[in-house]
């Protein structure tokens, strides 16, 4: 049987992988998806809980927290892209060069 327990740690599991891939990695698009990674963790524990507890409002945080990630993928990507052409590079390390 599998309980609420098996969700949260699956969720912890993926959060920490997320945090050690911000912290390790230079590629910025690779920083990104792991951001994204920890968003989906935070989902999942969100839907675990409000399945666990009968309750709507983990489900509620779930669809906004969706349509802000999905605002922040289209501006992340899309300041990727431009630095992309300025700078023909997307590490993480030559981002700094943003500054005047």
């Amino acid at each position: 049987m599998i309980t609420v327990y098996h969700y949260m740690g699956v969720a912890g599991i993926l959060f920490a992988m997320g945090t050690y891939g911000v912290l390790t990695r230079r590629n910025a698009i690779v920083i990104f998806m792991c951001i994204e990674l920890m968003l989906n963790s935070v989902n999942l524990t969100f839907i675990s809980l409000s399945t666990h507890l009968q309750n709507m409002d983990g489900q509620i945080f779930v669809f906004f927290i969706m349509a802000v990630a999905a605002a922040e993928a289209a501006v992340g990507l899309a300041l990727m892209i431009t630095f992309y052409r300025n700078r023909e590079s997307i590490d993480v390390d030559d981002m700094n060069m943003l500054k005047w």
